[in-house]
């Protein structure tokens, strides 16, 4: 369901927004909302991301040492 609301941008923004929606064909709100959820869901990754990273982090010790041994039991080239 799409729910009317109404949201201040400066004009530089605005005249961006009316360029790139006239680009794609498609009106300011569409822009705005694909934009906007872009957005958003960059926020989520950037979120998991950093919990993945804390996870790395927390065991790299262990990880690097199971790869050290790992590497030892492969055939030189």
């Amino acid at each position: 369901m799409k729910v009317k609301t109404s949201i201040t941008l400066s004009e530089a923004i605005l005249k961006v927004v009316d360029r790139r929606a006239k680009q794609f064909r498609v009106n300011r709100s569409e822009l705005v909302e694909t934009a906007l959820q872009a957005y958003l869901d960059q926020l989520v990754r950037n979120e998991q991301n950093a919990r993945d990273l804390t996870i790395i982090n927390a065991n790299a010790e262990r990880l690097n040492r199971e790869a050290a041994d790992v590497l030892e039991y492969q055939m030189p080239l």
